[in-house]
């Protein structure tokens, strides 16, 4: 079978099972739009901006599984979707992009719309490809999905060049099923000595801690992660992008950790004697001071990528392995070994962990007339049934979507992590929904951040998507805002927002549903109300109080121990 460039491209791409693919047509990949035009079996999602278009492929990617594939044309439109790569990037998502480039032998001659794709997403990716023969398309495209999806997940950007899709050159076409990368071997099984020895340490811990990370949803090990702490009947507290790996309203979880994480969960780290990290990268919103972090602890490192480890905290045992596996073998080995944990030291941990948990670091104030957005996410939480995929922009609102939705299963907590993206949310959403046509698709945001990505309220129309946008709107950029509060002396440099559009009128002439909620005894109504309209997008304005903070959390340069707790709340370790 003969195929041209263009219609190679399209051939890969059903070969690796993609079903929809996200991006936004111009000349540099006109041949390939034409190939996608001929066939049925890939759906097309037109965005309205390239970052659109990232940040949807990425939804889709958190939520399914499946590696979101991204198609944009050269110049601007590669430089457009460099801040979703970035974001994908920072949070380890397998993502697919082509972008189109100038015909090659105008590569280098500053041609109408070229840029040097691979230059510049060379520190964002996990790795890149410039195609320079038609016939390595379907090599190149197979070793694309292939990093992409093993080991440490990661963005792949395959740039293409005009006159390599030339309609008029076709090609033998043979899709490798399997391919060898000398130079690409992720590890998958964990050292059997290193396990034992990582066994051992655990079970001989007397105020042990399980902190574990996104890459346990990623490498699909939640259910191996729930076996192992349950057996152990150990406290664990997850990362921000690893809340729903265990579920929230067990027992034996105490809660997000880091920055604005709980009391209990921060001082649980701080004063824990062993400690195991899986599939974690010892963020600096977790550590806070490096050097004060988990002082007196022993730590087990667990992660596919060896350069992680020891990368920002030494650790004492390493184990390099696919997050599943590595847990199943130390499963195992718990089962089967001698020693048990000392039921006395356990038990007097637990007495100290219930001690920091009833201060109630997450209260605040149930009696305002104003909306205060901590409500509006336990309403949320009770509205869905704790069962919504809820997507979010990067601010306030994250933290509280964050504290306050109980997320009790995997690839539900759809949030940019690493890179912090205003702008992520309302795209990412759309993109799960194209995933899960049937869920609750709830996009938790700020009036900042939505208007990042606005114009993707279009692509929500023309798809009919039915997403429903939770707008938490403090007429500040809140975070910002806070941090002034906090650290520059109430000085608040333009984070307070003199321009806001009517958000309801907004929506509507974008042909959805707009809401405006001001008082608390409306939000659950309202709420309801707009889940039942499944096949509708539902802007839900919430007007709340200006003046909230997130709470706790842990100011810069403090120790992971130091928190600032809500008003009248009085902590041990309170800052002064």
């Amino acid at each position: 079978m003969d195929l041209n460039g263009a219609e190679t491209v399209i051939r890969c791409l059903k070969e690796e099972g993609v079903e929809c693919i996200f991006g936004y047509p111009g000349g540099a990949v006109l041949h390939i739009y034409d190939a996608l035009f001929k066939q049925q079996d890939i759906r097309h999602i037109l965005v309205r901006h390239e970052q659109g278009a990232t940040h949807a492929a990425d939804g889709y990617a958190r939520a399914t599984g499946k590696p979101g594939v991204v198609l944009v044309t050269s110049g601007p439109g590669a430089t457009n979707a460099v801040t979703g790569i970035a974001t994908a990037y920072l949070d380890s998502i397998p993502m697919i992009v082509l972008s189109g480039q100038v015909p090659s032998p105008v590569i280098g001659s500053d041609a109408f719309q070229e840029v040097d794709m691979v230059g510049i997403t060379r520190p964002c990716v996990k790795h890149n490809f410039l195609i320079k023969d038609v016939t390595k398309i379907a090599e190149t495209m197979k070793k694309a999905f292939i990093v992409a999806t093993t080991g440490r997940p990661g963005p792949v950007v395959v740039d293409i060049p005009k006159d390599i899709t030339d309609p008029a050159i076709k090609v033998p076409f043979k899709y490798p099923k399997q391919i060898v990368m000398r130079s690409y071997n992720p590890a998958v099984k964990g050292h059997k000595g290193q396990i034992k020895k990582a066994v051992d340490l655990l079970l001989e811990a007397e105020k042990p801690m399980i902190y574990s990370g996104g890459g346990v949803i990623l490498g699909n090990a939640s259910e191996e992660l729930t076996e192992f702490t349950r057996l152990l009947e150990y406290p664990i507290t997850n990362t921000l992008m690893g809340l729903g790996a265990y579920p929230a309203t067990d027992t034996q979880f105490v809660g997000m950790l880091g920055m604005h994480g709980t009391y209990e969960a921060n001082m649980a780290m701080h004063d824990c004697d062993v400690l195991v990290a899986i599939a974690a990268r010892f963020d600096d919103r977790v550590t806070g001071k490096l050097s004060e972090f988990c002082p007196d602890s022993k730590i087990i490192h667990i992660d596919v990528d060896p350069a992680s480890i020891s990368k920002n905290v030494r650790v004492d045992i390493p184990i390099v392995g696919d997050v599943k596996s590595v847990l199943q073998d130390m499963i195992e080995v718990i089962k089967t070994a001698k020693k048990k944990p000392s039921k006395k030291a356990l038990k007097d941990w637990w007495k100290q962990i219930e001690e920091w948990r009833s201060l109630k670091c997450l209260a605040y104030d149930r009696t305002s007339k104003l909306i205060k957005p901590q409500f509006v996410i336990e309403q949320l939480y009770e509205a869905t049934g704790g069962d919504a995929y809820v997507t979010s922009d990067v601010g306030q609102h994250q933290m509280w979507a964050a504290q306050y939705y109980h997320f009790t299963k995997p690839r539900r907590w759809i949030n940019s992590g690493g890179l912090g993206t205003m702008g992520f949310g309302l795209p990412a959403a759309i993109g799960v929904k194209l995933g899960y046509p049937d869920a609750d698709v709830v996009c938790v945001t700020g009036e900042a951040s939505i208007q990042m990505c606005i114009q993707e309220l279009s692509t929500a129309l023309q798809y009919s998507t039915g997403i429903k946008i939770v707008n938490l709107n403090n007429r500040y950029m809140g975070m910002v805002r806070q941090w002034q509060e906090f650290s520059y002396e109430s000085r608040y440099s333009h984070s307070y927002l003199d321009a806001i559009p009517d958000f309801v009128k907004l929506a509507e002439s974008y042909g959805h549903v707009g809401m405006l909620v001001e008082k608390p005894e409306d939000v659950r109504p309202a709420l309801e109300e707009s889940l039942k309209l499944k096949d509708r997008t539902v802007f839900l304005d919430l007007i709340t109080d200006p003046t909230e903070n997130v709470y706790p959390m842990v100011e810069s340069g403090k120790a992971h121990n130091q928190m600032r707790l809500p008003p009248g709340v009085i902590g041990d370790r309170e800052l002064a």
